[in-house]
């Protein structure tokens, strides 16, 4: 099943704008406009978020803008720019989330990110980290997941929210709400189905087809077949300038598991031989199939270290054809390298097989491992200079050196085995303010102490959070009757409201 992200960025002109000038860029509170000519009238082209609550908005008579709003900052907008810098984000989106990428002009992308998901962690995490990534450049945008382009673009463009991930009967249950301009249809389709009384795709998909077809021809029945899915939409992605990249086309179609697999080593053995050349190993593969209906399907693997060992490359690249749907045939297959990093030569034993060397087999581990369940569950714990428990360690990557500094953890009091990413509220029974709890309950069961130790005080870090300025959290180390041991702690110091709520919680168990 295609599962497709919708990229919407509503201020693109004048975020790509901002960044443009950089310390020349008016301050973000100041209203921003980009001007341009409708005829022989000056117009707003383009409104930053400050001047849309201002009251402006695109088509406004330039004169006008100027009247309501004082000191608005007026620059001519760029429509090619526009358009090449949307080019160099698909780029980027092609090289961190996706294999497939297209610009979705004026101001969007469209991503297939079917079977590339896991590699960020899922469909949820790969929203969040692609929403996040734009705006630490002072990019607003919104984006959506769904199971064909027209319904991720309505999506995006037209619900609630910065993300939105819906299912294949969510979609059919969402999708006829939204207003008919969700369809990509022209401006004045949409303006004339509206006087005839039209306001919602619902509405529009029950009529009967000939007649809209007689009257605004095929368009209205192509963009609702294509929402649906009833229509296949196929994506003419970007492609990366001075790629590493191969390609076999067939004479005939190819679609046999066995078959795609064999033709996914013989690529792969021709790409490792133009790495060899350029002294590079891969970090990055992504290998598509072009079916004969234009459509395209497209696998993607990650390294942890730069690989170039044809045979461990082409066994990541086969544990994924079982996501590809060949559909009614594949008539050329293409195999690009999205990251590469240099790869010096590595001494080697004589008992060693080709292509080994040292660290290759945990390395080899996690690569299957970061290309089954996702690469942002498989990481390596470091300790970090905090006394808070959830700050004192920080992920890495697996196979990065160890850290030196390894006595940063305090030694006089243990830490637990499992930390709670949060602390879990209890109730309890005892007394205040230094002891420990004689009782608590916890998910509902209740537990007697019979043994403890503390308290420890952890006082807050100041320096990173006003709030924290009297934090005071005072830790147990508890035995209940069944010989389980937890860590519990007390917000605040029981006298002072400042330092805490006094309430009690959960944080950690011990082995």
């Amino acid at each position: 099943m295609a599962r497709l992200v919708s990229l919407w960025l509503p201020r693109w002109s004048t975020d790509r704008l901002r960044r443009q000038m950089h310390s020349c860029a008016p301050p973000p509170e100041a209203p921003l406009i980009l001007k341009g000519t409708d005829g022989r009238r000056r117009v707003v082209v383009a409104v930053d978020r400050a001047a849309r609550q201002a009251g402006l908005y695109p088509g406004m008579a330039l004169t006008k803008a100027q009247a309501l709003v004082a000191g608005l900052a007026i620059h001519d907008a760029d429509p090619q720019a526009d358009r090449d810098g949307l080019e160099r984000l698909a780029q980027w989106a092609l090289r961190t989330f996706s294999p497939l990428v297209a610009v979705d002009p004026p101001d969007g992308l469209v991503m297939d990110v079917t079977g590339a998901a896991h590699l960020k962690g899922g469909e949820t995490a790969l929203l969040d980290g692609l929403i996040q990534a734009l705006a630490a450049q002072g990019i607003e945008a919104r984006a959506a997941l769904a199971g064909t382009w027209g319904a991720a673009h309505a999506l995006a463009r037209f619900s609630p929210g910065s993300s939105v991930i819906t299912t294949p009967g969510e979609e059919d249950r969402r999708l006829p709400d939204l207003p008919i301009a969700a369809l990509r249809l022209p401006a004045d389709t949409v303006h004339s189905l509206n006087l005839l009384g039209f306001q919602s795709i619902g509405e529009l998909a029950a009529q009967p087809r000939a007649p809209l077809v007689h009257r605004f021809g095929p368009d209205i029945a192509r963009r609702l077949d294509q929402l649906f899915g009833r229509l296949n939409e196929p994506i003419d992605p970007v492609h990366l300038p001075d790629i590493t990249e191969v390609t076999r086309v067939f004479a005939e179609p190819i679609g046999a598991p066995e078959t795609l697999a064999r033709y996914t080593g013989k690529l792969t053995a021709q790409i490792c031989d133009r790495l060899d050349s350029k002294n590079l190993g891969a970090t990055q593969l992504d290998l598509m199939f072009h079916r004969v209906d234009n459509r395209i399907e497209a696998v993607r693997i990650g390294m942890a270290r730069p690989v170039r060992d044809a045979g461990r490359l082409t066994r990541l690249l086969c544990d994924q054809l079982e996501t590809v749907d060949p559909g009614f045939g594949i008539e050329r297959m293409r195999l690009v390298v999205t990251g590469a990093e240099p790869l010096a030569l590595a001494q080697s034993s004589t008992l060693d097989t080709p292509g080994d060397t040292a660290g290759a087999g945990l390395s080899s581990l996690i690569d299957t491992l970061s290309n089954r369940i996702g690469a942002e569950r498989i990481y390596r714990l470091y300790p970090a200079e905090s006394d808070v428990p959830e700050r004192c360690a920080h992920r890495r990557s697996p196979l990065e050196a160890e850290d030196a500094r390894t006595d940063i953890w305090p030694r006089h009091w243990p830490r637990p085995v499992r930390l709670f990413a949060r602390p879990e509220p209890i109730t309890t029974l005892g007394l205040l303010p230094d002891y420990p709890p004689r009782a608590f309950t916890w998910r509902g069961a209740r537990h007697q102490v019979i043994a403890a130790d503390g308290p420890e005080r952890i006082f807050g870090e100041w320096w990173k959070r006003d709030p924290e300025i009297h934090a005071v959290r005072d830790y147990f180390r508890v035995e209940i009757e069944t010989g389980a041991r937890y860590w519990l702690f007390r917000s605040g110091d029981g006298e002072d409201h400042r330092t805490g709520t006094r309430g009690w919680f959960l944080h950690g168990v011990f082995a």
